[in-house]
């Protein structure tokens, strides 16, 4: 028995079927996996060995790029560098500083998450969400929790900490099931995770370590934040109806009829607080600002001589726009959230902001630590050419099975689901596999926005049945105060559906936008890697 937030439940998975050991293998599994710092730290360590011995084999492969291009070697052979030796100590002493700082997803998501955590703390995307969901009809409800747990994604914590536990309590005002509320609001949020309106601090972050890894093939290759934004946006609507069909079509009349008491708190104590005349006239107060920053954005993007397209070319491609879109996420959070403390109470003058501020930052220590090593580790990759390496033999090795068309993407994103069931973090997964994957599948033909789309499906619809995703012990034990005898086995049950439904129209929807529309991920996207 475990406890938490004074709730006990069951942790075992139940036995007996195939799937209830599979997911007592793959929880097995996952608890021998160090601290993903830790991991981080033995990868490196791992890599400086390895080129140490692939370096006294002397082992090298044919440079795929054309002569001429840039970061091609001069012999036109690609050669496993060893660090194991004087000047690779050298390296490693001169770089471990810059390789840290010179990090590409390090600063945009601080800067970022500062416009974030001003709509955060001063309660204005709480107040969205509520005011959302709350006096939502029977009928639309379900939709609107899940439509609101994916807008959530902007700022993950909230949509667990505050909309998971508000969607079983308005389903259970209702009437219906809490149970399948939570799990529409967890599908939502976690099964979700890489749709959204908006764009938030995980693309910048994982753009960057996208970007790193095309570096391997191509040294000037860009990748911005909005690399994924038209797919990600399109991917809303599938996940929204999708997650909407599963709840009340699969998970709710499985549940059956709730019995108030199988819970384990006094549910008459629950009440879900509809938005106060001041929370009303805050979030007013927000769309008008949020509205203004918009028609300013227009005026500079819009006409053919606006100061934020491209400078030479006057398109909206490359523009100071689309390359400062992280300054955008901080500036439509940061100032309609201030808006909305302002009038609602919630924050009165600047020192309120950089509060706001500061405890965000204070949150993110965990992040910053793993960065360091995460750093290290793409930096070791890149300075032994094993990233390289590997990427030419991969590809080589998936043309030689017939694999370099669309469906090789099938395999991959069912590759990174099963990853993703021992290895929870989306930034620490791709951290590791983008190294490999990115420059393989690009010497296959395909563009890095193109592979990065595809990993975000896989990363997403496993979260919500993996005990790795960091807020799975939180999600069991809101479940446990309206069923106290639930265990894991019993919540991963609940959300498999979502999990394989999701895997199949997410995956379906990528080939048909990418391949068969031959529609672009993002804004001047590609869908094909042309050196």
């Amino acid at each position: 028995m475990n406890t938490n937030n004074n709730v006990e439940y069951d942790e075992s998975v139940p036995k007996g079927g195939w799937f209830a050991r599979f997911l007592g293998v793959v929880e097995w599994l996952g608890n021998l996996l160090p601290h993903p710092v830790s991991l981080f730290a033995l990868f490196t360590l791992f890599i400086y060995l390895l080129s140490g011995l692939l370096g006294y084999l002397e082992v090298s492969v044919a440079d795929p790029r054309p002569p001429g291009a840039a970061g091609r070697e001069a012999d036109g052979v690609i050669e496993v560098i060893s660090l194991v030796n004087a000047e690779g100590l050298q390296r490693i002493m001169a770089g471990l500083v810059t390789n840290f700082t010179g990090f590409a997803p390090l600063g945009t998501v601080l800067v970022a998450l500062l416009g974030v955590s001003v709509a955060e703390h001063s309660g204005l995307l709480s107040a969205l969400m509520r005011g959302m969901v709350v006096n939502a009809s029977r009928r639309t409800v379900t939709v609107l929790v899940v439509f609101a747990g994916i807008i959530s994604n902007t700022a993950s914590e909230l949509g667990y900490v505050v909309l998971i536990p508000l969607a079983a309590m308005i389903f259970h005002s209702l009437g219906r099931h809490p149970l399948a509320g939570l799990a529409a609001a967890f599908a939502g949020v976690s099964g979700g995770y890489s749709a959204n309106l908006l764009l938030g601090t995980i693309d910048p972050l994982l753009s960057g370590i996208t970007e790193a890894a095309a570096h391997m093939i191509d040294p000037n290759y860009v990748v911005g934040p909005e690399m994924n934004w038209f797919f990600m946006i399109i991917s809303t609507f599938l996940i929204t109806g999708l997650g909407a069909f599963v709840t009340e079509k699969i998970v709710e009349p499985r549940l059956g009829v709730y019995d108030p008491n199988e819970a384990s708190i006094n549910l008459g104590e629950q009440k879900v607080e509809s938005l106060t005349v001041q929370e009303k006239k805050g979030l007013k107060a927000a769309g008008i600002t949020f509205l203004v920053i918009c028609g300013l954005l227009a005026l500079s993007i819009v006409p053919e001589d606006g100061i934020l397209r491209h400078p030479e070319t006057g398109a909206v491609a490359g523009s100071p726009f689309l390359k400062g879109i992280v300054v955008m996420i901080f500036v439509v959070f940061a100032l309609p959230g201030f808006a909305y403390g302002k009038v609602s109470g919630s924050m009165k003058n600047d020192r309120d902001v950089i509060d706001a501020m500061a405890k965000s930052m204070g949150s993110l220590k965990l992040y910053i630590v793993l960065v360091f090593f995460a750093a290290q580790f793409v930096a070791f990759f890149k300075w032994t050419n094993l990233g390289t390496v590997l990427a030419v033999k991969g590809a080589a090795a998936l043309q030689a099975m017939g694999l370099d068309g669309p469906e090789v993407f099938i395999f991959f994103i069912l590759m990174c689901a099963m990853v993703n069931l021992s290895l929870g973090s989306a930034s620490a997964q791709w951290a590791v596999t983008a190294p490999i994957f990115v420059p393989m599948l690009m010497l296959v033909g395909f563009a890095p926005e193109t592979i990065q789309a595809a990993y975000r499906i896989g990363d997403s619809v496993t979260n919500i049945i993996t005990p790795m995703m960091s807020y799975f012990g939180l999600i069991l034990a809101i479940a446990t105060q309206y069923k106290k005898n639930l265990g894991m086995g019993t919540l991963i049950a609940t959300m498999l559906p979502y999990s394989m439904v999701f895997f199949v129209g997410w995956t379906i929807l990528f080939y048909l936008w990418v391949f068969v529309l031959g529609m672009p991920v993002g804004p001047g996207a590609e869908t094909y890697y042309q050196p």
